[in-house]
């Protein structure tokens, strides 16, 4: 299937707070990205040998952040091809580009987007490697 929902986010208020509810409530294994990073990882199903990715086909994981502004909203990223061509058939058919096509480090790209009804997604390019 073509692009699929591949990967979520959380905001919070209270990282700390949110890591507790969700590891209660779920179970999920939730874990710091890098010691001085404010990214959490959010593992709701088992992962393969690179420790990230779903062993189990159509399962996603995601990730947990402190909430930048407020009623940022929880977001599914939708991995594509290509985020430029993507953005130019949303526009095309009513959609609105919150933010560009903006490089994620050696992982690719990412931006976000509005539908029509204002529900706002995540787009994901993976990066060359």
């Amino acid at each position: 299937m073509k692009n699929p929902i591949t990967h979520f986010e959380i905001p919070a208020d209270n990282v700390e707070r949110a890591k507790k509810f969700y590891e209660k409530i779920f179970d999920w294994k939730i874990e710091k990205y890098e010691k001085d990073s404010d990214y959490w990882f959010v593992m709701t199903t088992e992962v393969g040998d690179d420790e990230w990715t779903p062993k189990e086909p159509g399962a996603i994981n995601g990730g947990l952040v402190k909430r930048d502004k407020p009623n940022e909203p929880f977001l599914n990223y939708i991995t594509v091809d290509s985020i430029d061509k993507i953005c130019k058939t949303i526009e095309k058919n009513g959609g609105i580009i919150i933010v560009p096509k903006t490089q994620m480090g050696e992982w690719g790209w990412w931006a976000t987007f509005k539908d029509t009804e204002g529900n706002v997604f995540g787009l994901y390019e993976e990066g060359m490697e």
